[in-house]
């Protein structure tokens, strides 16, 4: 199984590596939204699923979101909402967009496992 991680905070993007590459995942990094749809677009990695952090520079998470969702190629991959925006309105509007799920920071390796479980991709 194959995640990539978006998120523009090194530091996140390490801690999730580490609690995915424990749990069996092979990881892909990207620092904003553009540099993921980049990445997305090569085709040359098969990702099973992705996070997304909101606030990035160059594109935020849900720009991202909304451009997975409306290439025909990519609109399938299942995307977990990682970020620290916890107000119901961002959550509905991610969820509207087409994230299948949504996990709040900062959380815990369980919340990430049950999260990833949820949407059926487990290592």
């Amino acid at each position: 199984m194959h995640v990539l991680i978006v998120d523009d905070s090194r530091s996140m993007r390490m801690i999730l590596k580490k609690q995915l590459t424990e749990a069996g995942f092979s990881v892909t990094e990207a620092a904003n939204g553009q540099e993921a749809l980049d990445c997305l677009r090569k085709q040359d990695v098969r990702f099973d699923v992705a996070l997304f952090d909101w606030n990035m520079p160059v594109m935020s998470g849900i720009e991202l979101l909304g451009h997975v969702r409306a290439d025909p190629t990519l609109c399938v991959l299942p995307v977990v909402m990682v970020t620290s925006e916890t107000q119901l309105d961002y959550v509905s509007r991610a969820l509207e967009i087409g994230a299948n799920e949504y996990l709040m920071k900062p959380f815990t390796p369980e919340a990430l496992k049950e999260k990833l479980d949820m949407i059926g991709i487990s290592s």
